[in-house]
């Protein structure tokens, strides 16, 4: 890989492998996005791109995407990391009248069923990619600082889960709990994270360190200036269209819900804006199962697909021309010097 050059700008895609429609809480998950995958690398490859397939159980067990993805890092095209949905990664511990319906968070299971999901899934992936997992996000980006602990215990070195400036509180997964994870007051920029050490029972910081780079979302300006516009339904709506209160790069923006023409113009926004204020890393999602006809709720038909390719091929040779392809845990052993330790927020 080239050397960064100053004026250039970490690019780190990340898909969250998983499998097909799971927006749909289908009772039997099926993994024919897998098929739909070597296009996307070839795109990225093209222009010198390496992504980062978040892999959960479903996808683990696919050989299809195993095939795939130990040919990805035997090219050292791409990385492999861990994406966890705690309702159906074994040992499965049902916590919900109807987990595959709620979805419940990680976060809401025992701590000691939690280190069993983790360990489990990171045992599978080593297994069958014959590598060591560094990299990993949270199935619907439910974090706290147990579960950061519990990811040092397994080696994992760098976490993408915090979503800045957003609250998931209102998406439930156990019926009568809380909600996702409050990310409102969490920073933008890389950091590493010193948790509790939870194998000691204590209070006392961990021994390794988790880099996290939260997902790129950034804000507009009339949201840091009137974020209570964004409260209000009625306001809110028109907000969006004016100005989009939290913008990802991220071709399914969550506040639009538009098409995608508008969806790539909204990121080409922020990935300019974030190179005017000189940010080290910019961080591309999207799900593996929106790559392939009718695997999402956005993306139902082949017309769809071939438009998303049309505007991804335009956000990344615009990118290209003053970014450079990383991996997380590249970017984590490039960037990881220096960067401002903190406890977990």
């Amino acid at each position: 890989m080239r050397d960064k050059a100053p004026n250039e700008v970490a690019f780190i895609i990340t898909i969250d492998t998983e499998g097909d429609d799971l927006w749909s809480r289908p009772r039997e998950i099926t993994t024919r996005n897998a098929k739909y995958l070597p296009r996307f690398q070839a795109l990225c490859t093209r222009f010198k791109f390496k992504p980062v397939y978040l892999t959960n159980y479903e996808m683990a067990m696919s050989d299809d995407f195993v095939e795939f993805g130990r040919d990805v890092v035997a090219h050292d095209a791409g990385e492999i990391g861990m994406h966890l949905h705690a309702w159906n990664s074994p040992p499965l511990e049902p916590l919900t009248g109807d987990d595959f319906f709620h979805h419940p968070y990680l976060i809401e299971y025992p701590e000691s069923v939690m280190r069993d999901k983790i360990s489990t899934l990171t045992d599978l992936l080593e297994d069958r990619f014959d590598r060591k997992m560094l990299s990993h996000r949270a199935g619907r980006w439910a974090f706290d600082d147990r579960y950061a602990a519990l990811l040092l215990e397994q080696g994992y070195r760098v976490d993408c889960s915090v979503t800045p400036g957003v609250d998931w509180g209102r998406n439930p997964g156990h019926p009568v709990g809380v909600g996702g994870s409050d990310y409102t007051a969490f920073p933008r920029r890389p950091y590493f994270l010193y948790p509790p050490d939870r194998s000691s029972g204590s209070d006392k910081p961990t021994n390794g360190t988790l880099l996290e780079v939260p997902m790129t979302v950034r804000a507009s300006r009339l949201y840091r200036c009137a974020q209570w516009v964004y409260r209000v339904p009625l306001l809110r709506r028109f907000a969006n269209r004016a100005a989009p209160g939290l913008g990802w790069l991220c071709p399914v923006q969550p506040a639009l819900r538009a098409p995608v023409q508008r969806n790539l113009d909204a990121m080409l926004q922020v990935a300019r804006a974030l190179r005017t204020e000189r940010a080290t890393y910019m961080e591309f999602m999207l799900h593996s199962s929106e790559l392939m006809p009718g695997g999402s709720p956005t993306f139902r038909s082949d017309s769809d697909i071939e438009s998303l390719y049309e505007y991804l091929e335009t956000l990344f040779e615009d990118l290209s021309t003053w970014c450079v392809g990383m991996t997380l845990a590249e970017f984590r052993s490039r960037f990881g010097q220096g960067v401002k330790a903190e406890a977990f927020a």
